[in-house]
């Protein structure tokens, strides 16, 4: 018997928002409704969405970073069905694998600095492995994190983030876990000087908010690691594989961390992979003898289609010269979207890098916009976003997303293989959109009024 997915989806298709409310996660089914993005999407094509109309979407998410080659680029199909039909003998334990010896080899001739790897199956396993490793390789228990830091949702990984929002709920955290503030060398020296941290673990440019550091702060909190003994931990899980115009956002500053995390856009879109590259020395404390050489494992960690993903994705990122793309078509969006600062009182900034890029909405300077505004944030400080990221969406196409729970900064964040023509979308969207938002009270009544119809409709069909 042959099981045919592709009938299988378009059958049942119709009912997915019933099949979630009923056995999965009802509040997102809600969420969707009340926001207007329950339009059934049923076909990914690069970095576009075609919803169940026919209908093609600009996707400015893409799946929180993972489809930087877009979806179901056809290398990484060929890829994985080129394992399928050999029939290799994956996951035996007792022996070593092909692929992610290749795969290892690869990644560490782009990262030279750094001489081992270690797969996982998502970024917070890489996270955890890397807690882990710290620990291990200097005997001490402490992590130093960022405020406003994000680096997943297992305990370890939970244990250091810095949005409270998801950490509600599940305490109590590993322990050991100090909390600076991003961007502030004063008060990561002063965390370091006890000498009883074994990690500084951050983002090179943090997700939730996209917030870029000062010049300055990484190269000299590597500094300050050296100095103290601290392990320099660099997540660049969304950050890493070309997303900022350099295969890794830590060279934009120079700097060669300890240990760099990848994941998301390393598994091309289709089999979960993440990567923790370190140094000898840290990997040689946790591997130190025969009786330890399955001190810390994964059972799918090295599989042969995540293997098999991730050598794509390379080989793809090479060829089509994806990360100069994303470097080239960042900087159009950048400056284009950076002159709406200027010319709009609500655009408060512009900031990021290639094509990992925060637009950030304040308080305007006129009174008519200044009490809309108020009105606003008293109702919810998440509300006013919504002003753009829905008519985006309904009139212009463009599925987007907040850049973090209570953040008034809209995320853009799209396939590293966007054109020109897919610039211009983006920037003329945003223009018509943040226009109409000047209009004041009208554009909150308005979207008010479709907030309200949505939230009757997603109770009603509930």
């Amino acid at each position: 018997m042959n099981l045919d997915i592709a009938t299988l989806f378009a059958a049942r298709e119709a009912e997915r928002y019933a099949l979630h409310a009923r056995y999965l996660n009802e509040q997102l089914v809600r969420v969707l409704k009340t926001v207007g993005f329950d339009v059934g999407f049923c076909q990914g094509d690069g970095q576009y969405l075609i919803d169940r109309q026919g209908t093609r979407y600009l996707d400015l998410m893409s799946g929180w970073g993972v489809f930087a080659l877009g979806r179901n680029h056809p290398a990484l199909r060929d890829a994985l069905m080129s394992v399928l039909d050999a029939r290799l003998p994956n996951l035996i334990h007792m022996d070593a694998s092909p692929l992610a010896g290749v795969l290892a080899e690869r990644l560490l001739q782009l990262v030279p600095y750094l001489d081992k790897a270690y797969f996982a199956n998502s970024g917070t396993e890489t996270v955890e492995t890397a807690l882990k490793f710290a620990r291990c390789a200097t005997g001490r228990a402490g992590i130093v994190y960022c405020s406003h830091a994000y680096h997943g949702l297992t305990y370890g990984a939970l244990s250091i983030n810095g949005d409270e929002t998801f950490r509600t709920g599940f305490a109590p955290f590993m322990g050991n876990c100090t909390e600076v503030p991003f961007d502030d060398l004063e008060a990561l020296d002063r965390a370091l000087a006890t000498r009883q941290v074994g990690a500084f673990i951050v983002e090179p440019i943090q997700g939730k908010g996209v917030n870029v550091p000062s010049d300055d702060y990484l190269p000299t909190a590597l500094r300050l690691c050296r100095k103290y003994g601290t392990v320099f931990i660099a997540d660049e899980v969304q950050t890493g594989l070309g997303r900022t115009g350099r295969f890794l956002a830590m060279e934009h500053w120079g700097v060669e961390p300890d240990i760099v995390l990848l994941s998301k856009a390393l598994s091309g879109g289709h089999v979960p992979v993440g990567a923790v590259l370190t140094r000898k020395w840290i990997f040689d404390k946790v591997y130190d003898r025969m009786e330890r050489s399955m001190a810390h494992g994964s059972t799918f960690g090295k599989n042969d289609l995540a293997m098999a993903a991730a050598l794509a994705t390379l080989e793809v990122l090479k060829s089509e010269r994806v990360i100069e793309n994303a470097a080239q078509t960042g900087e159009k969006l950048i400056a284009a979207l950076g002159k709406m600062s200027a010319q709009y009182e609500l655009v408060k900034a512009v900031r990021g890098k290639g094509l990992m890029i925060g637009i950030e909405f304040g308080q305007p300077r006129s009174f008519k916009l200044r009490a809309t505004w108020a009105a606003l944030q008293a109702m919810s400080s998440e509300l006013f976003c919504q002003i753009i990221i829905i008519p985006l969406f309904k009139q212009h196409k463009i599925l987007s997303q907040v850049a973090g729970h209570g953040i008034h900064t809209i995320k853009v964040q799209p396939a590293l293989t966007i054109t020109d023509a897919d610039c211009d979308w983006i920037i003329r969207s945003f223009d018509q959109v943040i226009a109409d938002a000047h209009r004041g009270p009208a554009a909150a009544l308005s979207l008010g009024r479709t907030l309200v119809d949505h939230a009757v409709k997603a109770r009603a069909t509930a």
